[in-house]
């Protein structure tokens, strides 16, 4: 199950991506991750942005509200959405609770 954890104001999540991908999607789960392929190369933060503008347009949420904040040089990376519930988040990106 991908983890999720509830923080003040929002929710984070534990994000495996795959940079240099054929196109930008959310592949589903991969361990206790999610697994999130982009288009963008990992360098000087651009898979990083990619990864924010992909989990915000699935989340419908603004840019702004996502952030890598963990793993920024690794694939494993925690990511922050803010005005969110752990709820909210596993029905907008189709994840089991079980």
């Amino acid at each position: 199950m991908v983890q999720l954890r509830n923080i003040d104001g929002g929710v984070e999540i534990v994000v495996k991506v795959v940079p240099g991908a054929s196109r930008d999607r959310v592949a589903g789960c991969l361990g206790d991750a999610l697994k999130v392929q982009v288009a963008a190369p990992p360098e000087k933060g651009k898979a990083n942005k990619a990864v924010e503008a992909l989990l915000a347009k699935a989340l419908g949420t603004r840019k702004g509200e996502v952030t890598v904040v963990g793993g920024l040089t690794t694939p494993r990376k925690v990511v922050r959405i803010s005005g969110v519930t752990s709820d909210a988040v596993r029905a907008a990106l189709g994840l089991d609770e079980h």
